[in-house]
């Protein structure tokens, strides 16, 4: 019930009370009516030497206090009438005021709740402006890098295939990245140079000669996080990771991207994204047509603008298009502060 429906049976109650109160006043006053002329027969009755006027006297005196008596029971019940009232009323104060508060503290919970979908509301409406901000500042950003990026980019290839260790087709490999290369939408932004037989000196030789954006490590690996080049006679000649990373950090100028494809070599892409922006690596060892087709259609995405986030991310949807199950061996590592998805290696014409 709301406090209104008892502010009115509080008045009901009230009125009822001021009806009593009236009624037990009119008995009271013919109570005192019926008390002086009780009076007037009694002195009457008194007085008279007429026996049978004394008589009736007495009698009219009589009558006049069984109406007393009568209008005095009658005063009882109205007091009655009127306590019960007044406790109804003050009954219906009590609801009252104790629906007033019932309903205070609704309004107040109500308020409350409103004004907490209202700051619920400015902190969407700020949250969407910040991120609107945030897309444009990034947008802007892209803009920038893609502006800043050269207008041809060079793939450097690098390929050591000893002659004591198992022979690999890395001629199929540097073919397959060449020929998607062509078919890409950007293919005259990007140039493919390849070196071959590659002794360790060879790579800092070719990294002043090309200024490649893309390091491409193609051979064999070990479980050691090693690299495996040549010496002068064509045998195993294995590089260190610490050598590797130095390399890195010594000629990073230009270099967005180093792409070890050659087995166990996460450890060496995770190591060198301090000194490059992204380095992708093989979690343990990979097979040569896996190499082959992840390689293609990396090198194919970035050819068509692709982040290298995405470009990834096809490599990987390539070898499980070609039911290699092998997707989960390449590893991207993206230095700390950069979003791969926002980076590009080539600018669109």
């Amino acid at each position: 019930m709301s406090s209104d429906f008892y502010r009115r049976q509080g008045q009901q109650h009230q009125q009822e009370i001021v009806r009593f109160q009236r009624e037990k006043s009119r008995e009271t006053d013919r109570i005192a009516d019926l008390s002086r002329k009780i009076n007037t027969a009694s002195q009457a009755a008194s007085r008279s030497t007429n026996i049978s006027l004394a008589a009736s006297k007495r009698q009219e005196a009589a009558r006049y206090q069984e109406e007393s008596a009568r209008a005095q029971k009658k005063i009882a019940d109205i007091e009655d009438k009127i306590a019960r009232e007044q406790m109804r009323l003050n009954e219906a104060q009590k609801n009252a005021t104790r629906e007033d508060e019932r309903e205070s503290k609704n309004r107040e919970r109500e308020e409350q709740r409103r004004q907490r979908e209202h700051e619920q509301r400015m902190r969407q409406i700020s949250g969407k402006l910040q991120h609107h901000d945030a897309l444009h500042r990034q947008t802007f950003s892209t803009i920038q890098k893609l502006a800043q990026l050269p207008e041809r980019i060079v793939v450097l290839f690098l390929a050591a295939n000893p002659l004591d260790q198992q022979q690999l087709r890395l001629d199929e490999e540097v073919r397959a990245i060449a020929e998607m290369i062509r078919k890409s939408q950007h293919r005259d932004a990007i140039k493919l140079e390849s070196c071959w037989a590659v002794r360790p000196l060879d790579v800092l030789q070719a990294i002043n000669e090309h200024s490649p954006r893309i390091i491409h490590f193609s051979g064999h690996g070990s479980d050691q996080d090693e690299i495996v080049f040549q010496d002068s006679s064509g045998q195993t000649k294995l590089v260190s990771l610490e050598a590797i990373v130095q390399t890195m950090a010594a000629a990073s100028g230009d270099i967005g991207l180093v792409f070890f494809n050659t087995c166990y070599s996460r450890n060496q892409a995770e190591a060198v994204v301090q000194h490059v922006d992204t380095a992708i690596g093989m979690n343990t060892s990979i097979g040569d047509e896996a190499a082959r087709v992840f390689a293609a259609q990396f090198y194919s995405a970035v050819g068509f603008g692709l982040s290298v986030k995405r470009a990834f991310e096809q490599a990987k949807a390539a070898l499980m298009l070609e039911n290699i199950p092998e997707e989960n061996t390449p590893e991207l590592f993206v230095a700390d502060g950069l979003d791969a998805d926002a980076l590009a290696l080539v600018r669109p014409a």
